[in-house]
C-alpha cells in the first residue's frame, strides 16, 4: 500500500464501507464504543491519523491539505470508490475537507465535536511548540481535562486513564504538526461545497469546540441538521457511547 496510514478493519468483508476518523492526541481505539452498533452492516475501516498511532511521523508542519489527500491515497489503495465518513474534532475537520474536495467519493458525512476554523492560530503553535519541546505528556491533563465532563471523569476514572495514556503515547512530532495543521485551517468557504447528507453532533458541555461551531457548519452545508447531546464534552462517541451510535446509524442507514 502506498498509503502512509495505519487501519483496523472490522465487519463484514462485502458490506458498504464505513471510515473512521479520530480526534487529535487518538488512535483508533477510541472508536471502540461504536463497533457493535456499525458492524453489522458496515465494514468499518478506522485510521490514525498521519503522526498519530501507528501511522508515520514525517516531518511538519502538516495542511489540512496533506491530512485530506493522505486519506484520499488510503481510499484508492483500499479501492473503495465510494464511502461513508464520520469525523470527531480532528478527524471531522478532515472530513469537511474530504466532503469539500472529493464529493464523488462520499455517501454521507457525520461531524463529531469539531469546527471548520478554530483558532486563535497562535495557541495551536504555542501548543506545538511546547510539545516538540516537552513532549505529549506535558499538556495531556489540560486536554483530558476538556475531554470529558467532571462528572464522568470521577465516576469512570479507568476511562479517562485510558485516554490519557492514549494521547501521551501520540509521537510528540506528529501531534504538534497537527496542530499547525489546525492554526492554518479555514474550511468555512468550502462548506458550501459539501454535497452529502451530513449529521453534524455536538457535546452540550464540550469546552474544546462548543455548539456554536457545530452551528456554524450547519448553516454553511446545505444538507446538514444538528444533534446536540447532553452530558458529554469533547469526545462525546465515549461519554455517551449508545445516543452517539444511535445517532451515526439512524443517520447511515439509508439503503446504498
Amino acid at each position: 500500500m502506498s498509503s502512509r496510514l495505519h487501519i483496523t478493519v472490522d465487519g463484514p468483508a462485502d458490506a458498504p464501507t464505513l471510515l473512521l476518523g479520530g480526534s487529535l492526541g487518538t488512535t483508533c481505539a477510541m472508536w471502540a464504543p461504536q463497533l457493535a452498533a456499525l458492524t453489522g452492516r458496515f465494514r468499518v475501516i478506522r485510521y490514525d491519523h498521519l503522526g498519530h498511532g501507528r501511522s508515520a511521523v514525517p516531518a511538519g508542519p502538516y495542511t489540512m491539505d496533506l491530512l485530506g489527500r493522505e486519506l484520499l491515497r488510503l481510499l484508492d489503495d483500499l479501492g473503495a470508490a465510494r464511502v461513508d465518513y464520520a469525523g470527531l474534532s480532528l478527524g471531522g475537520m478532515v472530513g469537511m475537507w474530504f466532503a469539500a474536495h472529493a464529493p464523488d467519493r462520499l455517501r454521507r458525512l457525520v461531524l463529531l465535536c469539531t469546527s471548520a476554523s478554530l483558532g486563535p492560530a497562535r495557541g495551536w503553535r504555542d501548543r506545538a511548540a511546547t510539545v516538540r519541546a516537552e513532549g505529549v505528556a506535558a499538556i495531556a491533563d489540560g486536554v483530558v481535562a476538556r475531554w470529558f465532563t467532571p462528572a464522568y471523569a470521577a465516576t469512570r476514572p479507568d476511562v479517562v486513564d485510558a485516554h490519557r495514556a492514549m494521547l501521551a503515547a501520540t509521537p510528540a512530532d506528529g501531534y504538534a504538526a497537527c496542530c499547525e495543521a489546525i492554526a492554518t485551517m479555514d474550511l468555512r468557504d468550502d462548506l458550501r461545497q459539501i454535497e452529502a447528507p451530513t449529521l453534524v453532533v455536538a457535546g452540550a458541555d464540550d469546552p474544546a469546540t462548543p455548539v456554536e461551531h457545530a452551528r456554524a457548519i450547519v448553516e454553511r452545508i446545505p444538507q446538514a441538521r444538528l444533534a446536540v447531546v447532553e452530558d458529554a464534552a469533547h469526545l462525546a462517541n465515549v461519554e455517551q457511547p449508545e445516543q452517539v451510535s444511535r445517532l451515526m446509524s439512524e443517520h447511515f442507514d439509508e439503503e446504498w
